[in-house]
C-alpha cells in the first residue's frame, strides 16, 4: 500500500540513515506529518519479520491459556502496573475498555523508597511472566527492544526537523527510561450495545508505536472531530505524538486522540503498542523553536479532565491510576494527590 492510499501519511524511515537520500526533502516530509496528522505509518524499520510475526505467535498462545494460567500474573498482584488484565477492567475516559491484556516494561528491581521519595518512584519494578509459557519473556524483551530502536530513530529524525540536534532528547532515554509495551487481545464487542475496544484519549509519553494485525479498528480524530480509519499497512508500524511532545513544541506538535473500536462479534483483533516514555524524572521544557515553527504553534492543549503536567513522573502516574482502579484501590490508596 503506498502513501497515496493511506489516509494518514507513510514516512520511509530508511531514509533518514541513508547518505543518498535528499535529507532537507525527508525532513520537511516527517515534520509536515507530525505536525498535520500526528498520526502517520512507518516503514524501512528494519525489525526482522520473525520478531513482528513471532509476537503475535506468543500473543495468540498466551490469551488462549486457561484462565486461572492468565490470572497468576494479574496485573493487581503488584503496584507496579505489571502482568495481566482480564477484559473489562482497563478504563479510559470512565468506560471500560473491551480488551484483554499484558503489561510489559523494562525488566527492573522495585527500589527501597523513604517517606521523602517521589511517590512515582513506586511504578519501578518487576514485570511478571507466566509460568506456562516462557517463551514470551524473550519475544516480549526483544520486540520492545526493538520498538524503542525505532521510536527514538524517529524522535532523532523528528528533533532534526524541528531545528534541534538529533540527539536533543536522547539524555532522557538512558536505561532508567519509564518505556513499556503492551499485548493486547480485542475480542468481539460484547451484546450490550457498545464498541468501545478503547476510548478516545491521548498518549502522555513521547511517541507511541503501534503493531496490529490486519482486522484494523483504530481510528484517528480529525480536526473537524471527524474520524478517520488507521487501516492497517502490512510491515509497517504506525507512530503518533504524544503529550510530552506537545508539552516540549509549545504545541507545533500535537497529541492526537485516538480510539479502538471492537471488532465484530466471533473476531479476535491483536496488536502490540509501545510508549516511548523518558526517566521518570524528566521535566519537559519547551524547545526554542525556528521562528517559522514558533509562529505555527498551537500551544498546549486545556482540558480539564486531563491536565498536561511537565513532569513525566506524575503525569505517568495519573494516567496508570485513572486506567487500572483496581490496583489503585489495593496498592494506591494512601496517594490522593501526584507531585
Amino acid at each position: 500500500m503506498s502513501a497515496a492510499e493511506t489516509a494518514l501519511p507513510l514516512i520511509d524511515i530508511s531514509r533518514f540513515r541513508d547518505p543518498a537520500a535528499d535529507r532537507d526533502a525527508f525532513l520537511a516530509d516527517i515534520r509536515r506529518a507530525a505536525h498535520e496528522a500526528g498520526f502517520f505509518y512507518v516503514v524501512g524499520h528494519g525489525v526482522p519479520e520473525e520478531l513482528t510475526s513471532g509476537i503475535f505467535e506468543v500473543a495468540r498462545r498466551f490469551f488462549a491459556l486457561p484462565e486461572a494460567e492468565r490470572l497468576a500474573i494479574e496485573n493487581v498482584n503488584t503496584p507496579h502496573f505489571r502482568g495481566y488484565t482480564r477484559t473489562g477492567h482497563e478504563y479510559t475516559g470512565g468506560r471500560r475498555d473491551w480488551r484483554e491484556q499484558i503489561d510489559v516494561g523494562p525488566e527492573r528491581e522495585a527500589l527501597e523508597l523513604g517517606p521523602d521519595d517521589p511517590v512515582w518512584l513506586r511504578l519501578i519494578g518487576p514485570n511478571q511472566w507466566p509460568a506456562a509459557l516462557p517463551e514470551l519473556r524473550e519475544v516480549a524483551l526483544a520486540w520492545q527492544s526493538e520498538a524503542q530502536r525505532v521510536c527514538q530513530e524517529v524522535l532523532r529524525a523528528l528533533s532534526a526537523a524541528l531545528g534541534q540536534p538529533e540527539d536533543y532528547f536522547d539524555a532522557w532515554f538512558d536505561e532508567e527510561a519509564a518505556t513499556h509495551a503492551k499485548i493486547v487481545r480485542y475480542p468481539g464487542r460484547p451484546d450490550d450495545g457498545t464498541d468501545q475496544g478503547v476510548g478516545a484519549h491521548k498518549d502522555y509519553g513521547f511517541l507511541a508505536l503501534l503493531q496490529q494485525d490486519e482486522i484494523g479498528g483504530l481510528q484517528v480524530e480529525l480536526p473537524d472531530g471527524g474520524w478517520v480509519d488507521a487501516t492497517p499497512v502490512p510491515g509497517s508500524f504506525i507512530l503518533n505524538i504524544g503529550e510530552m511532545l506537545e508539552i516540549a513544541t509549545q504545541g507545533y506538535l500535537i497529541a492526537t486522540k485516538h480510539r479502538v473500536i471492537s471488532p465484530p462479534e466471533g473476531v479476535d483483533r491483536y496488536s502490540v503498542p509501545f510508549f516511548l516514555g523518558p526517566r521518570l524524572d524528566a521535566f519537559v521544557e519547551p524547545i526554542e523553536l525556528p521562528a517559522d515553527l514558533a509562529a505555527a504553534a498551537r500551544g498546549i492543549s486545556q482540558d480539564a479532565d486531563n491536565p498536561l503536567l511537565s513532569a513525566y513522573g506524575a503525569n505517568a502516574l495519573l494516567g496508570w491510576l485513572r486506567s487500572h482502579p483496581e490496583v489503585a484501590r489495593r496498592w494506591w490508596s494512601d496517594v490522593t494527590q501526584v507531585g
